[in-house]
């Protein structure tokens, strides 16, 4: 599989563990497609949110200070979407 710029950990531990990700979901993120919150960590990490239909759920995906080079991604259970008001 293609994941493009990734961390060691994330290729090495996080795909392991999380065999359900898909390329396509990490490029969605990395292209600030379908992407419904942004943060950035204390670190300079960067945090995204996207929603994956096919699943019904909130996919996290952190990236390192370049917002290219992914370094770990899960479905996050506890994301709640701000209510537009």
């Amino acid at each position: 599989m293609v994941w493009g710029k990734a961390t060691q950990y994330f290729t090495t531990k996080v795909i392991r563990k999380r065999s359900y990700l898909k390329p396509e979901w990490i490029e969605m993120a990395r292209q600030r497609k379908e992407v419904v919150r942004e943060e950035v960590q204390k670190d300079g990490r960067i945090r995204m949110w996207i929603y994956i239909k096919e699943v019904n759920k909130y996919l996290r995906v952190v990236f390192l200070q370049d917002g290219e080079t992914v370094h770990n991604a899960f479905f996050d259970r506890n994301f709640k979407k701000e209510v537009e008001r």
